[in-house]
């Protein structure tokens, strides 16, 4: 089994090599995903969540209001902190419960937007960093995903910076071109996979 760790910056279009090695016949494991079923209704981490930041981060509906706990920790490194410390060990008993299931020989991708934060990096095999310059994630993130300038500029500057993702990147995706652009990069990055499984 070949161990990839796949991360980038919000905006750098992770989620779109992602989705791509996937259809290339990867076993894709999205922490971001994971982060959302672990605090879906009904579940502990839901109920940790609230009773650390109170019901105000609750929708009518019971579900997590994830816009307003994002303007709260985003803006906190301390809250932050905080809410990672509920969320990360549920995501990793996850993780390991997906990756229990996949074939000696398979490419594992792990989609995890803050390796390098975390200092991740040791636990693969392989590290890919998609890159993509600041003000080409800010405009993705303002244009793409409606998010406000300030907003956007603050979930940027609470990642870690460019140099530092680029400093443990076994494999770079530039990705500041087209669609095609990116596929073309990918499939070369799938060969290389590939032949070290």
């Amino acid at each position: 089994m070949l161990k990839v760790g796949l991360t980038g910056g919000i905006g750098s279009g992770k989620s779109e090599v992602s989705r791509r090695l996937s259809d290339r016949g990867a076993m894709v494991i999205d922490a971001d995903k994971i982060a959302r079923e672990v605090v879906e209704p009904g579940t502990e981490g839901l109920a940790r969540v609230a009773a650390v930041f109170g019901s105000g981060v609750l929708r009518q509906d019971g579900a997590l209001d994830r816009e307003k706990l994002g303007s709260i920790v985003f803006a906190d490194s301390e809250k932050l902190a905080s809410l990672n410390a509920i969320v990360h060990p549920l995501v990793g008993a996850r993780v390991a419960e997906l990756q229990s299931r996949a074939a000696e020989d398979a490419v594992v991708v792990y989609d995890v937007p803050l390796l390098a934060e975390n200092k991740l990096a040791p636990m693969y095999d392989v590290v890919i960093v998609v890159d993509a310059s600041d003000e080409v994630r800010l405009a993705r993130l303002t244009g793409l995903r409606g998010m406000s300038e300030q907003d956007a500029r603050a979930r940027i500057a609470a990642q870690a910076g460019r140099e530092e993702r680029l400093a443990i990147a076994d494999i770079v995706i530039p990705n500041e071109g087209s669609l095609e652009d990116l596929d073309a990069r990918v499939d070369e990055v799938w060969a290389e996979l590939s032949g070290r499984a």
